[in-house]
């Protein structure tokens, strides 16, 4: 199994790094078959606060048929993440893994480009709930059903409200792909809470 990581210029270091991490113990501690691909408009993506990476693929090189997953860190906007974030090469992936069904794993503002895609009209999401939900308000605005919890998961498609849930995020995506016992497994040799769920998160459909 394969989950393609989009870096838009701006990324939050944070919120990228987390999906590297759990599925990285999740292969090389216990041999699940899962691997991220990186990618990006560019093979050096330049992330919030300036730290530089250099991405597995370019945008124009995917094959959305060989990935099962889709996960889009947020980003800062003083970063330029919306400059790439709302680019419609992106907003056109978005909605290719959404007509296939594959999961897409969003943290913070990593919900707004699903907004602009129109993937998320009439569904429920989140995102980042701080200063006045000035973001939540954004997100409303595409015919989104914004709920103020920590993560929403409406389907194929998991939305954050902030950096904090990140791990979070990136333990979901893994429990949809190998199933809840292997992800707790992951989870409880990282040293998480084995509990995951109860009314810090919203399920639908």
């Amino acid at each position: 199994m394969k989950v393609l990581l989009f870096c838009a210029k701006g990324f939050e270091t944070m919120e990228f790094s987390v999906f590297v991490d759990v599925f990285g113990w999740a292969e090389n501690d216990y041999g699940y078959p899962v691997q991220v691909v990186t990618c990006g408009f560019r093979k050096e993506v330049v992330s919030t606060f300036h730290v530089p990476i250099i991405v597995d693929r370019l945008i124009d090189e995917i094959v959305v048929d060989e990935y099962d997953a889709l996960a889009i860190p947020g980003g800062f906007e003083e970063f330029g993440f919306y400059e790439e974030a709302y680019d419609e090469r992106l907003l056109d992936l978005i909605r290719a893994f959404n007509e296939q069904n594959k999961i897409i794993a969003t943290i913070c503002v990593g919900a707004l480009p699903l907004g602009k895609s129109g993937i998320l009209n009439g569904r429920k999401a989140t995102t980042y709930h701080l200063k006045d939900g000035y973001r939540q308000k954004q997100l409303a605005e595409y015919g989104v059903s914004v709920i103020n919890v920590r993560i929403v998961v409406d389907g194929n498609v998991i939305t954050s409200y902030c950096p904090q849930t990140a791990p979070d995020v990136a333990f979901e995506l893994l429990k949809k792909l190998i199933g809840y016992e292997k992800m707790q497994i992951v989870r409880q040799a990282m040293g998480y809470e084995t509990v995951v769920g109860g009314d810090q998160f919203c399920h639908t459909r």
